[in-house]
């Protein structure tokens, strides 16, 4: 595994210093910050392995902390630290979550042993990042957390339903489920619930005997034995038929399956990941899914986030798409205009990174300059781009993000990260000093 970056808090810089030291001589790779406020600031940027805190300091405490910690990055571990412990202190602690709790003054050979059983705790998942999520671009914070749950669930032989609007890359999470789990050598068969007529989806899941009706010109073995051993993937489960719903039911639950035109059962080990972009408790009180199929499918819930919710992708994902659609297309495209970038950063995308991938494709082939100039992003968008939320209105939490945000966006410039927020310099330093946000940890090389 690559080196533990451990985040160092405390208000003490002194005691801060030493605990770097003898950590580092450890062989760990700290992270420092001086109050809760700028570990916050840095969480996204460093993404470190395990957060240790100190109990007591000046603004959020190390409770506070780890209860933002908590909501937005629930994978990674928290100890304490404090010279003010007490057995009230240390039950709090533990009963909210907390890893570790140690009292200083503490025996260091303990909080390196505390710290490696946090790492063991966790698994090596950054190790295995590389071979089962390679597909998978991003630099944004909250896909980061969701990758790492899914890390976690994907050992777990379990059902899982995917949720998220269309475009999200549903289908991706699915086969990147498949390819960390212990089936990966077995096959990843996935299917469109919504593209199958309703009286061909019972043979096409389950088979059929030759004969068994009009069309039937041979025996069929069906998906689910297609991916015995493996993982089926159900896409678009939110607009399967009602009447088939009973049926997959049933083979889930007994693990068998009956082709039509036969009265034998069939063992299967199908491991199951659906997807939906409906609604389905709102589908099941309507009465179009059926509520035991939902319990039994959402066994673990991944919830994609939109585009438009992880803005700092945006440039990398262009990019990206640019390079494949080049080598595949022989384009002699490198780039895109600082403009043009703007305007795809400013687009409310409701088709998500399908819709990105889109409209860098239609860019590729319409331009003929080697950077793609805003006016060919703006054809290819066909629409004007919309502005960034103002920070007007926005309270302490929102307004952190959102100055986070947007200097992954312009990768630390803060005169772009002031335009994207329509602030003037002055106005914007002052917001980032409130929220001890350090532009030059968001440049990239």
């Amino acid at each position: 595994m690559s080196q533990i970056r451990v985040l160092l808090v405390d208000d003490d810089e002194s005691f801060l210093k030493l605990l770097s030291i003898r950590l580092s001589a450890s062989g760990f790779e700290t992270i420092t910050a001086l109050s809760a406020e700028q570990a916050l600031a840095e969480l996204p940027v460093k993404t470190p392995h395990l957060v240790v805190t100190d109990m007591q300091m000046g603004g959020m405490d190390g409770l506070a902390l780890f209860d933002e910690v908590h909501q937005k990055y629930p994978s990674i571990p928290v100890i304490i630290l404090t010279a003010h412990g007490t057995i009230k202190d240390a039950v709090k602690a533990t009963q909210a979550g907390v890893f570790g709790f140690l009292t200083k003054p503490f025996d260091s050979k303990e909080l390196v042993q505390k710290i490696n059983d946090a790492i063991g705790f966790m698994g090596d998942a950054e190790h295995q990042a590389e071979q089962w999520c390679k597909e998978i671009v991003t630099r944004s914070p909250v896909m980061k957390e969701l990758l790492s749950q899914t890390k976690r669930v994907s050992k777990l032989n379990m059902s899982i339903l995917i949720q998220g609007a269309s475009g999200t890359g549903k289908e991706l999470f699915a086969k990147a489920i498949h390819q960390a789990s212990e089936r990966k050598n077995k096959p990843f068969v996935a299917v469109n619930c919504s593209a199958i007529p309703e009286n061909l989806l019972e043979s096409e899941l389950f088979g059929h005997k030759k004969g068994a009706f009009t069309g039937a010109t041979s025996d069929h073995k069906g998906l689910f034995r297609a991916a015995d051993g493996g993982t089926l993937f159900l896409d678009e489960i939110g607009d399967m038929p009602k009447a088939f719903q009973a049926t997959l039911l049933r083979a889930l639950q007994e693990k068998k399956i009956r082709a039509v035109g036969t009265t034998e059962d069939i063992s299967v080990d199908v491991r199951i990941i659906s997807a939906t972009h409906v609604d389905l408790e709102k589908a099941i009180k309507s009465g179009d899914f059926r509520e035991d199929l939902f319990y039994r499918m959402n066994v673990v819930s991944l919830v994609l986030p939109d585009l438009a919710d992880r803005r700092e992708d945006i440039p990398l994902l262009a990019n990206h798409f640019l390079r494949q659609l080049s080598e595949d297309f022989g384009a002699h495209v490198k780039g895109f205009s600082p403009e043009a970038i703007d305007a795809l950063l400013n687009n409310d995308w409701p088709g998500n990174v399908r819709q990105l991938h889109n409209v860098v494709g239609q860019s590729v082939a319409l331009s003929m300059t080697p950077l793609i100039p805003l006016s060919i992003v703006k054809k290819a968008l066909k629409e004007d781009a919309v502005s960034l939320l103002s920070l007007k209105d926005a309270r302490d939490g929102f307004e952190r993000e959102y100055l986070i945000n947007v200097l992954q966006m312009s990768s630390g410039n803060v005169s772009k990260a002031a335009q994207y927020a329509k602030r003037n310099r002055t106005e914007f330093y002052r917001l980032l000093n409130k929220h001890e946000i350090h532009p030059s940890l968001y440049k990239t090389d």
